[in-house]
């Protein structure tokens, strides 16, 4: 193991995933949520087209694999006159990505909350988009907050993927340094390690967020 390149070489990376992976994760788990919400609305919706097409998006994310969408859009658009580059290409993957996922989340959160619910907001008069806005969806977060964290922390990971169309996170500047320095197994295993880190920091700050939005269920 040569400790001195392992030490030369932590900061560069951590560096990455603060300025590049972060920010990733951060900006497609943000458009993907607002999307997700858009694509759980559209599955309940008793219009039958509309559910239908909500049904079909999610069959196609889930049914395909990150890799494929992220190359289909940046190396398959170009084919059609689209061309992005690297970082809006891996945004916008990711965001389909997870709002494919986390859609069936937000559905399933929303249908945990009692009817009784609906009837309430009825009986003072709201219509159904307050009630969903005021009473509903207010419910269905604290419901979804356990999965769509797992669904965050796998996201940080997924970044990863995002090394292939040379986008410059802590995993691509890993295989720079290590193109280098010719020491692959040490460089991978140590961001393997900052990964972890980061996984286990955010792991933490979910079970702070549950207790904390526990408080506040009836026992």
């Amino acid at each position: 193991m040569d400790w001195e390149l392992v030490a030369d070489s932590f900061w560069p990376m951590l560096k990455g995933g603060l300025t590049g992976t972060i920010p990733l994760t951060l900006a497609s788990f943000s458009l993907g949520l607002v999307l997700a919400l858009v694509v759980a609305l559209m599955r309940i919706s008793s219009i039958r087209p509309v559910s239908w097409l909500a049904r079909a998006y999610i069959s196609v994310i889930r049914g395909t694999p990150l890799l494929v969408q992220l190359f289909v859009i940046f190396f398959g658009l170009p084919s059609i006159g689209v061309t992005l580059d690297p970082w809006p290409s891996a945004v916008i993957a990711f965001t389909l990505n997870v709002g494919g996922y986390a859609a069936e989340v937000i559905r399933a959160a929303i249908l945990s909350v009692p009817k009784g619910q609906w009837e309430a907001g009825y009986t003072i008069g709201m219509t159904h988009v307050q009630t969903l806005r005021r009473l509903v969806l207010p419910q269905a977060a604290r419901v979804s907050v356990p999965p769509l964290s797992n669904t965050f922390i796998s996201l940080v990971k997924d970044t990863s993927l995002a090394s292939l169309i040379l986008v410059t996170e802590m995993f691509r500047v890993a295989q720079q340094i290590a193109a280098f320095s010719q020491q692959f197994m040490v460089l991978y295993i140590e961001a393997a390690v900052i990964y972890w880190m980061f996984c286990l920091v955010l792991s933490a700050g979910q079970i702070r967020l549950e207790k904390r939005l526990d408080r506040y269920v009836a026992r």
